[in-house]
């Protein structure tokens, strides 16, 4: 199957109305955020489409550092506001929520909140939200249907240097470390 007939069949899939919540989860560099886009891009014709992701709902630096910069416990525990992910976007896009959300609480770059006014989705809008741990076990019964993107280890770390060297200097320990805590982490 090409990726245009992948795309192509997984808009299909989460286009009726009553899928409402979309995770598109997986490891860091998978490319969840460009599949979630191109998702969207498909669907968007047929339904109002709300994306979103969980890099909005980083925790400040001093919290997701606490264990270590290279903990993979750190990672998993510390990292995210999943939470504020349920108070933000799922519950209110749920089927009994008040269609008011938000599609980010925290800015990781400038480690500041966001004070982003809260939107309102139309009735019919369908949410794709992409991002790490997204089937943890408080999360899981928030989505309608879930995507995970699997990749290799080796390949998940080649493309995190060339996608994030600069930024994070490259260290190939954290993400091997990374990578190894995201493959036994999902249950």
């Amino acid at each position: 199957m090409t990726r245009d007939a992948l795309i192509t069949a997984l808009a299909d899939l989460i286009a009726p109305p009553s899928i409402r919540r979309v995770a598109v989860d997986g490891p860091d560099a998978a490319r969840k955020t460009t599949l979630a886009d191109q998702l969207a891009e498909r669907v968007d014709s047929r339904r109002a489409v709300i994306r979103a992701g969980v890099d909005g709902f980083h925790r400040p630096s001093a919290v997701r550092r606490r264990r270590g910069s290279l903990s993979p416990e750190g990672c998993y525990h510390d990292t995210f506001d999943y939470a504020a992910v349920r108070h933000a976007v799922l519950d209110p896009l749920g089927p009994t929520g008040d269609r008011r959300y938000r599609t980010a609480v925290f800015d990781h770059s400038t480690d500041q909140p966001v004070d982003e006014p809260p939107r309102t989705a139309p009735d019919d809008a369908l949410l794709i939200f992409d991002g790490v741990f997204l089937l943890r076990p408080e999360l899981r019964q928030h989505w309608d249907i879930a995507i995970f993107v699997d990749i290799a280890e080796d390949e998940t770390l080649r493309r995190a240097l060339v996608r994030d060297a600069a930024a994070m200097g490259g260290p190939a320990r954290r993400w091997t470390s990374r990578a190894r805590r995201q493959r036994t982490g999902r249950n």
